[in-house]
């Protein structure tokens, strides 16, 4: 990783979360298992700065790009994958905000603001009846204007850090412009509450109860969003790369208990290690093979993001480097369990939590069908030529 650190922002970041993270990972485990919302650790990072890297200089802020989100991301899973992707999410949703300077100049102060004194922000976008909204469904939760007020009613679900968030930023179908639009609604709101109802094998800790809204009233200033969606569906932007990049953080950390237990595990069955096995080398072979392509993949694509003059070119690179990055931890989590053997089953080994955790990356967005789809049609063309085929 050692290769990717480029400033002095990023090496300052990188050993402050090593710090940071070698305490998380003291009880990582432990709350996994019970699947307990990690507060405290939250928290500490929204105190230490973390969660406002992505705040533009000229708002006060120092400007984190997609490169270095990657980056920390990527060290923080390593220690606590349930922090990470649930704090993951407030670098992404905040960096793209500011990025594409899609909300008015007064509204965009107030998130800087609000951001550099510890709120957490998160989208809130998916229903269970529309299923993932990468996907384009109409949203259920419905915006109705009332003189100068929207009523706003709905239940949302898969709100990662619910617990812990300031401001939901919450898609909703608005009546009076007959699309979707997004509304900053504070936590504290009333009608606004979280029923918790996160109780899956994957990703335990991280909160991703639903938020239910019952009749929230806000002024027409909290419609801070109404995107323009292009004909070929939604755009997926470098700041998403927060999700590989934690994924990828937990195949490091399969990879170095792999190492280590190989370096140290003795059977009488064979003389030594058995990292002297060649089996044994060969797995491992793979897996830093495996790792070095993934990592050079997304740090290749953050870059581009970064770049604004290559910025304009990037096309499906970010959906390619999620579903490879997130594929390849999958295997690597994998080829890591085949070294530690049986023992990588037991509840107490980290491994079978990486395992459970590792996979939850399937499920964020994009899927993986819909990269395959979009690679398919650049290359092929739209329906019109399966048509012909079909004649």
């Amino acid at each position: 990783m050692e290769l990717f650190i480029r400033t002095e922002l990023q090496k300052e970041w990188v050993a402050k979360l090593n710090s940071i993270g070698m305490v998380f990972a003291e009880d990582a485990q432990e709350r996994d298992e019970a699947g307990t919302y990690p507060a405290i650790q939250i928290r500490a990072l929204a105190d230490s700065g973390y969660t406002a890297l992505a705040v533009p200089n000229a708002l006060g802020g120092v400007g984190a790009g997609v490169h270095d989100m990657v980056l920390f991301q990527e060290t923080l899973a390593k220690y606590d994958e349930n922090v990470a992707l649930s704090i993951g999410w407030n670098l992404g949703v905040a960096g793209g905000i500011f990025e594409q300077q899609s909300w008015n100049e007064e509204m965009l102060r107030f998130l800087a603001g609000e951001l550099l004194g510890g709120a957490l922000v998160n989208r809130a976008v998916s229903e269970a009846a529309t299923g993932s909204p990468s996907r384009g469904g109409r949203p259920g939760t419905v915006a109705v204007r009332d003189g100068d007020s929207y009523v706003i009613s709905g239940r949302k679900s898969f709100t990662t850090g619910s617990p812990a968030l300031t401001y939901f930023l919450t898609s909703a179908w608005v009546e009076e412009e007959e699309r979707i639009g997004f509304f900053l609604l504070h936590k504290d709101l009333e009608g606004l509450s979280i029923d918790e109802t996160w109780d899956v094998v994957s990703m335990r800790g991280t909160g991703s109860h639903d938020l239910v809204l019952e009749g929230v009233r806000v002024d027409d200033g909290a419609l801070v969003e109404l995107p323009v969606r292009s004909a070929g569906g939604p755009k997926f932007d470098g700041w998403l790369l927060h999700l590989p990049a934690t994924y990828l953080g937990i195949a490091q950390a399969a990879r170095d208990y792999a190492v280590e237990f190989a370096g140290r595990h003795a059977p009488n069955s064979v003389k030594g290690p058995i990292s002297q096995l060649p089996n044994v080398r060969q797995l491992i072979g793979e897996i830093d093979l495996e790792l070095s392509q993934a990592r050079h993949v997304l740090y290749s694509v953050a870059d581009a993001h970064d770049d604004p003059e290559r910025r304009p070119h990037l096309g499906n690179e970010v959906p390619v480097a999620k579903t490879i990055v997130t594929n390849a931890a999958i295997s690597i989590v994998d080829k890591a369990m085949r070294v530690v053997g049986a023992k990588s089953l037991q509840r107490s080994n980290p491994l079978q939590r990486y395992y459970r955790n590792v996979r939850a990356g399937l499920h964020n967005p994009p899927a993986d069908d819909m990269t395959i789809r979009a690679l398919a049609e650049d290359a092929l063309g739209s329906g019109q030529n399966e048509s012909s085929v079909s004649k």
